[in-house]
């Protein structure tokens, strides 16, 4: 089960529960793997619904990696995310969102 506390995200690949966290680490293959790009401009993207799929996935991978995944870009790729595109972009925004900030208390 993710804690969002500890900044997680639950993810489902083919029907398992996984979790997503931007660690320091995860961060910073997010970065290489954005090139040129900044983490301040993939935030940007996602707050105005301009990110793209490979936004989407890069943020997935650094986070799932974060969490203890061990699959690479092209598992990524090949896995059922659950809630479609739209769950997956779901989570790639939450995992980011909760990266950089706490949760609201319920």
């Amino acid at each position: 089960m993710a804690n969002p506390w500890a900044g997680e995200v639950a993810v489902t690949l083919n029907g398992k529960p996984h979790v997503a966290k931007l660690t320091l680490g995860a961060l910073a293959e997010l970065e290489e793997a954005l090139g040129s790009q900044s983490l301040f401009d993939l935030v940007q993207r996602f707050e105005t619904g301009a990110f793209s799929a490979r936004d989407v996935l890069a943020l997935l991978l650094a986070g799932l990696r974060g969490g203890g995944w061990q699959g690479s870009m092209d598992d990524l790729r090949r896995v059922e995310i659950g809630g479609g595109p739209v769950g997956a972009a779901r989570a790639a925004a939450e995992v980011l969102a909760r990266a950089f900030s706490m949760p609201e208390r319920p």
